[in-house]
Order: C-alpha cells, then sequence, then structure tokens
C-alpha cells in the first residue's frame, strides 16, 4: 500500500493512493481503520509530511562510501542522534536557510515509520512494527555542526527534515538505489545495500534504548555525497520503489 496525509476539502486527512485517486481513511493508517466516502483525484490535493513523528532517530555514518569520503573507520555499532518533530515538513515545502548558519547541506536518506510501539524488539520480529519506508532529507547546518563539536543544532533547525511524499510497505529496505539532485544535477547515488548496519539491526538496537511511538521516524543514514544547498535551490531525494521528495531553499525572513 501507499500511505499518505494530505489535504482536501481544506482538512487534514489521512488516505491509501490507489493508482491517481487517493482514499480517505479513518482514525489514520496507526490503527485498524475504515475507508471513507470521499475519495480526491491525487493530482488535485496537496501532500503533507506522511507521519507526525513525535521525534525522528537518526543515524550517523551509515554507509560504507560515506565513512570512506569522511576517513572515518567503520563504527562497531550505530551511532545516534535526535531530529525534533518542529523540523518536519513535507513535499514541496520549503527549506529555510537559517540566518545563524553559512553552509546548509542536503542527505538523501531511506527514512523507517513505526507502525506500532515499540520497545525491545528482537531483530526476528522487526517487520511486525514497520508501517513503510519513505524518503527523507536530513538537513545539516554544516558549519554549525562543526563549531558545537555535536550535532543538535546544526539538525534541529525548523524545516530541517523533510519526510515523503508517501509511506510504501511493497520495497526491500535493504536493496534499494537512493539518490540527491540538486537543480537537477545528480549529486548523490548509491545503494541501502551499502549501510554499514540494515534496517532489522537499526530497529532493534533503537528499541532497546528508547520507546518508538507510531508513526515515529528513523533515518538510516546518508551516501557519499553531501553537499551545500542555497537559497533559490531545488532538492530533490529519490529512491527506487518509493518515489521522489521535492523541496525549495528559501532565505530565513529579517523579521
Amino acid at each position: 500500500m501507499l500511505y499518505c496525509r494530505f489535504i482536501g476539502d481544506k482538512e487534514d486527512r489521512y488516505g491509501i493512493i490507489k493508482k491517481d485517486e487517493v482514499y480517505e481513511v479513518r482514525p489514520d493508517f496507526f490503527h485498524k481503520f475504515t475507508f471513507a466516502k470521499k475519495k480526491f483525484p491525487l493530482n488535485k490535493i496537496k501532500l503533507l509530511a506522511p507521519c507526525l513523528p513525535t521525534k525522528i532517530v537518526a543515524l550517523g555514518l551509515n554507509y560504507t562510501d560515506h565513512a570512506k569520503e569522511l576517513k572515518m573507520k567503520i563504527l562497531d555499532e550505530p551511532i545516534i542522534f535526535i531530529k525534533p518533530s518542529c523540523s518536519v515538513i513535507g513535499p514541496e515545502d520549503k527549506i529555510i536557510f537559517p540566518k545563524m548558519a553559512k553552509q546548509v547541506d542536503y542527505e538523501a536518506e531511506l527514512a523507517v515509520v513505526v507502525k506500532k510501539t515499540a520497545k525491545h524488539v528482537p531483530e526476528d520480529r522487526v517487520n511486525e512494527y514497520i508501517l513503510g519506508y519513505t524518503c527523507f532529507n536530513d538537513v545539516t547546518a554544516r558549519d554549525l555542526q562543526k563549531k558545537d563539536g555535536q550535532w543538535t543544532r546544526a539538525k534541529s533547525f525548523d524545516t530541517f527534515s523533510p519526510i515523503g511524499p508517501w509511506i510504501t510497505d511493497e520495497v526491500d529496505p535493504d536493496n534499494l538505489k537512493i539518490e540527491a539532485y540538486l537543480n537537477g544535477k545528480r549529486v548523490q547515488s548509491s545503494w541501502t545495500s551499502n549501510m554499514i548496519f540494515p534496517v532489522k539491526k537499526i530497529f532493534s538496537f533503537i528499541s532497546q534504548i528508547m520507546t518508538l511511538h507510531p508513526g515515529d521516524v528513523i533515518a538510516t543514514g546518508t551516501p557519499v555525497g553531501v553537499g551545500p544547498m542555497k537559497p533559490g535551490d531545488r532538492v530533490e531525494i529519490k529512491i527506487e520503489k518509493i518515489g521522489v521528495l521535492r523541496n525549495y531553499i528559501i532565505r530565513e525572513s529579517k523579521n
């Protein structure tokens, strides 16, 4: 299935995409749902971020090619950090280049969306707790990351977590082509098979540390080729069999 959130008739709704139409579901796809009477043409609605996470748990240095790019050793266990829910935006939304930053980078990532409350989940049961997968851009103020020596400020600005365009449960997360495009030029290209820690290991590891709630997002790390964006740019995260997450960079207003 393809799961989405969208605006239809001026209201936020949850839906299932079938071909070129969106069928509204109630209350949402994290609970037992029923189909509402309404359906909407896909090309007539505004897609929102497909979930509303209480938190985003993200990985650093989870691709062998990215670790080599940075001349860093392969990690023995995942290194994780948190991005706040207020950083979430959806497809076609604007990424704000903050006034206090000088360099803002794109990072193409595969995101895992949690289906139900998860704690101490063994690897062989992880699939029971995953709703599906989507595209994610781990936007980062690189100069602030280097300045601070830790990642919270650099990763947490409002609009720094684009997610979408929808969630699919019909892919193998361990063998997908992942790319980033800046103004139409391909700037990142790799495969999720190059991840140091695969999805099941990541999910189980995080669930040993913290409780994951329905709609929470796990961002699984970025491959080689991260780089800067500037106001006026268009950035697209493309993952095979999932779709394209497109956003635009604007400068923070002076107000």
